[in-house]
Formats: C-alpha cells, sequence, structure tokens
C-alpha cells in the first residue's frame, strides 16, 4: 500500500490557493491521502503568543479560513485527512474555526483532534532544563518571557488519528511530525521502527516547507531557470510501507520536481546530515539516494534511523529590549554622494546624542541592503550609475527613548541633510528574540482532545 500526503503550506503567509490543485490531484489516487498544512515558524509562534495575551481568544493562524475553506469540504468528503499547526499559541480557537468551517460545508459532525501540551511557558521555574548545542544565553524567565513551546513529536497526532480523527490541529510539532503520522497511522508503523519513520520523518522533511521542493526558492535565471512560477504546484509524496518514497507535483501545475530540487530540500536547515534529530527518531542522510524517474518524479530511498533522543527541543522567546527603523530617499543627479552624506551625518549625531551602547546599521537600499553597510558594494559603487538611493537606518537599545530619539535624527534630515530628501519612513517596536533549550521528554505531557459538534472527548 502507499500512502500520498499532500503539503498546502510552507510558512504561515504562503500561498492560500496552493492546496486546491493538490486536493484534486488527491482525489485520483485510489489510496489513504492526507494534506498537511506547516504555517509555524518560531517567530511566527511568538506573534501568535503575543496576540493572544492582547486577546485571549486568538493566537491562532490568522489565514485559518483562507487556507481551509477552499477545500475543507472536499477533503472531509473524500476522507482525505487535514493535519495542521495552525493552532500556534491557541489550538483551541484554531479548533472552533474549523469547526465553523466544517458546518459551513455541510459537516457539522466532523470529529477534530487538537493536541495541547507543547506549551510550558506557565512550568519554566518548574521542569529541569540543559542547554542546546550552540545556546550560550541563560535561560529567561519572568515577565519578559512571551513564549516557551516544545517541539513534540508525531505520537500525539498518531493518537488523534487512532481516535479517528479528521482534522489534526496542533501547537508547536516538529514539522516532519505532520507527514509521519499519517504514515505511521495507516501503514501501522511501530514508534520504534527507526528506518521506517526515518523515512516518514523524511517525507515530511521534504515537503514541510512547501513549494521549495518543487522550484520555488531555487530559481536563478539561466543558472536554474524554472517555469511558471506563478502558477507553482505544491508538493506530493507518495509513502510505500517499505520506506520508500516518491516526491511529485500535481499535473498541468508549474515549478518542477528535480533531483536538484529534491537536494537543496534534502539539505535544507541540515546541519549533520549523519545525525539529523527530530523528536520521533535520529536521521542519518549520508547514504541517500535520489533518482529521476520520470518526469517530476523523483525517487528518495536509502535513509537510515537511530532511536529517538531522550531530550526535547524548546524555543522560549522573550522580549529584551526595542528596535526602531527609520529611512529616506535620494533621487536623480548625485543621489549615491548624497545618501553617504545622510549617512555621515547620521553617524556623528548619533555618537554625540545617544548612549555608547546603541546598536545601529545603515543599508543602502539599491547598492547594499543584504550584505554590511561597510561592504565593498557600499564603497565601491559609482557615484554616477546610481540615481534611486534608500538610506535605512536600524537601531536597537534596551530603551524605548533611546530607539525612537535615534530615528528622529534622520527624520531631521529632511531639512538639517543633503538636498532631495523624503519619503521617511519610521517604525518602533519591542525586540523579540529566541533561545532554546532542552527538556527531558518525560517532564512533557502532550494531550489529545477530540471535539465532534457540542461533544468533547479527553
Amino acid at each position: 500500500m502507499t500512502v500520498v500526503i499532500g503539503c498546502g503550506a510552507g510558512f504561515s503567509g504562503d500561498r492560500t490557493d496552493a492546496a486546491v490543485p493538490l486536493v484534486e490531484t488527491l482525489l485520483t489516487y485510489d489510496t489513504p491521502c492526507a494534506l498537511m498544512f506547516e504555517t509555524l515558524g518560531e517567530r511566527t509562534l511568538a506573534a501568535a503568543q503575543l496576540r493572544r495575551i492582547e486577546d485571549p481568544q486568538s493566537g491562532d493562524e490568522p489565514l485559518l479560513e483562507a487556507f481551509l475553506s477552499p477545500v475543507l469540504g472536499d477533503c472531509l468528503s473524500a476522507n482525505i485527512t487535514v493535519l495542521g499547526n495552525f493552532g500556534a499559541a491557541n489550538p483551541e480557537a484554531a479548533q472552533r474555526r474549523v469547526a465553523a468551517l466544517a458546518r459551513t460545508s455541510r459537516f457539522p459532525e466532523v470529529k477534530l483532534g487538537v493536541v495541547s501540551g507543547d506549551d510550558v511557558r506557565d512550568r519554566l521555574e518548574t521542569l529541569e532544563w540543559s542547554a542546546w548545542e550552540g545556546e550560550r544565553r541563560e535561560l529567561p524567565s519572568g515577565s519578559s518571557v512571551v513564549a516557551a513551546n516544545v517541539y513534540l513529536g508525531a505520537e500525539s497526532l498518531v493518537e488523534a488519528l487512532q481516535r479517528q480523527a479528521q482534522v489534526v490541529i496542533t501547537g508547536r510539532v516538529a514539522d516532519p511530525a505532520l507527514a509521519l503520522a499519517p504514515l505511521c497511522h495507516h501503514h501501522n508503523w511501530a514508534l520504534d521502527d527507526w528506518d521506517r519513520l526515518a523515512a516518514g520523518a523524511l517525507a515530511g522533511h521534504l515537503i514541510e516547507c512547501g513549494a521549495q521542493v518543487t522550484g520555488g526558492y531555487f530559481a536563478d535565471p539561466a543558472f536554474k531557470d524554472v517555469p511558471d512560477l506563478a502558477e507553482l504546484g505544491y508538493p506530493i509524496v507518495e509513502v510505500e510501507r517499505s520506506g520508500r518514497l516518491v516526491v511529485t507535483k500535481p499535473p498541468g501545475t508549474g515549478g518542477m520536481v528535480t533531483e536538484q530540487t529534491v537536494r537543496e530540500q534534502l539539505l535544507y536547515e541540515i546541519h549533520d546530515p549523519s545525525v539529523y534529530i527530530t523528536p520521533d527518531v535520529v536521521l542519518d542522510l549520508t547514504h541517500v539516494e535520489i533518482r529521476q524517474v520520470g518526469r517530476d518524479r523523483v525517487v528518495v530511498s536509502g535513509v537510515r534511523g537511530r532511536p529517538r533522543p531522550e531530550t526535547l527541543k524548546t524555543t522560549i522567546s522573550f522580549l529584551d529590549g526595542f528596535q526602531g527603523e527609520a529611512e529616506i530617499s535620494y533621487a536623480g543627479p548625485n543621489a549615491l554622494a548624497r545618501a553617504r552624506l545622510a549617512r555621515e551625518i547620521l553617524q556623528q549625531r548619533l555618537t554625540k546624542r545617544c548612549p555608547p551602547d546603541l546598536r545601529s546599521r545603515f543599508d543602502l537600499i539599491g547598492v547594499s541592503s543584504v550584505f554590511d553597510g561597510d561592504s565593498e558594494a557600499w564603497r565601491g559603487a559609482s557615484a554616477g550609475a546610481v540615481d534611486d538611493v534608500r538610506l535605512r537606518l536600524a537601531v536597537e537599545h534596551e530603551q524605548r527613548e533611546v530607539v525612537e530619539l535615534a530615528t528622529q535624527e534622520l527624520l531631521a534630515l529632511y531639512c538639517c541633510g543633503p538636498a532631495g530628501g523624503g519619503g521617511v519612513r519610521r517604525y518602533h517596536k519591542p525586540r523579540l528574540k529566541t533561545a532554546s533549550y532542552l527538556v527531558s521528554r518525560e517532564q512533557v505531557h502532550p494531550k489529545v482532545t477530540i471535539y465532534q459538534g457540542d461533544s468533547i472527548y479527553e
């Protein structure tokens, strides 16, 4: 038997119409199918926690209806399981919204499984922590902590499916778990069958970023050309019980699935290919083979698995000072020289008026806006070759007043700076940072709740 999984989103803010051709294709398979939505990043979750602090009824995925409403009815009609981490900071809020969509789609008795237990913000002082590799900061505490969420694995999602959930809603789970869970459920894989779990986690890893494996974030004109990116097809993975898998996409859609696109996604966010750690299994990717077997069909095999780790990664997001941005434009003849002069003025003013621990950065958008402002691009650009430049100042400090003072100095360039400056924009907000730590899995207690109509089953 083959289990087929499509991925309709790779991040919050992804294309909201991408799942339609996916579901149309899944309907053609005569085998168990699932549709996953991966919409959660570390900063995304922290932002969701901030929304929930302001409004306890909020904190889930803002685009939930846009993602689900075009396809939910078809999925429920065809027994295509839907799994998504669009619960974010408030899975119960997401459950209410999905239930409302299901009623609109004429499925008032839909079974919704909600996985909770990843949020440990209220338990920071009672849990035993160890440092994650590379983390140098002490564990944040107190009111500065906005979010503390453990990366859960697939086990609780499998439980929800075994309890016949048609839609599974989670908060923070490891991204591959959204695909691994239906594979374990339908293939009846044991949770210590490490090679098969590794194959399932790899399947999830390859499609978790949505269109990245089908040509998105891959294109580089004249070097890596990708057809019809405006109608990019999102990925499908076909996984046999043995763990052999095929990556493909809906026919007639844009993009492409090739050995090259699959290799890039295979290595995406991988630190050590021989020890890729997930909550469910440790993957060894060093013997993986990738082979094109047809148009937009790539076979992936050879992954090996080792026992899952005894600890779970936890990301803690916390407030630490304030950041600000301000921009001003210079255009026309000699624009680059005027922008450079504006930068020199600002440097002198910030040195004079702001504390020495102010952190600042300057960018010349149009000349140097990714690399550091002192890069060769900044120094070497020909003044006569640029006639449209936007000077950007970014600052950071523990005191909001200092940040506002620094950006006000850019505003003052209207009348105190070079000729022709205009279009000033200023923006200030609290600085949100993240840090990662480890907690033993025995201290984490995931919970599955099933909702059906007006009934709740713990």
